[in-house]
Order: structure tokens, then C-alpha cells, then sequence
């Protein structure tokens, strides 16, 4: 990161050093398919819980 004793707005290069400095330090978010499993299994339960009652 830039130093604390410059203001980084001063000039466009700081500036563009520091806005680019926060993109690489941002952690990039881990997709959860939890839900989307979950859903899946629940609608193939009560799909199968109707063939069995219609049988």
C-alpha cells in the first residue's frame, strides 16, 4: 500500500496506484451451492412423496 504521509488524491498516478492497490487486496467471495442443493433435494422429496400417494 501507498504511504500514509501522501495524500493520494494529490495526483492522478497516486491516486490510480491506490485505487488499484484496493482491488487487488479485495478477496474474491467463494460461491455457496448449499442452497441451491438443498432446494433440489426438497423438491425430489415431495416429487417423490406424490408418486408414492398417486400409486
Amino acid at each position: 500500500m501507498s504511504d500514509p504521509q501522501i495524500d493520494p488524491a494529490g495526483n492522478t498516478q497516486a491516486f490510480r496506484a491506490f485505487a488499484q492497490g484496493k482491488e487487488a487486496e479485495a478477496v474474491p467471495q467463494k460461491r455457496s451451492y448449499t442452497l441451491p442443493i438443498v432446494a433440489v433435494v426438497a423438491v425430489l422429496v415431495i416429487v417423490v412423496i406424490a408418486a408414492y400417494l398417486l400409486l
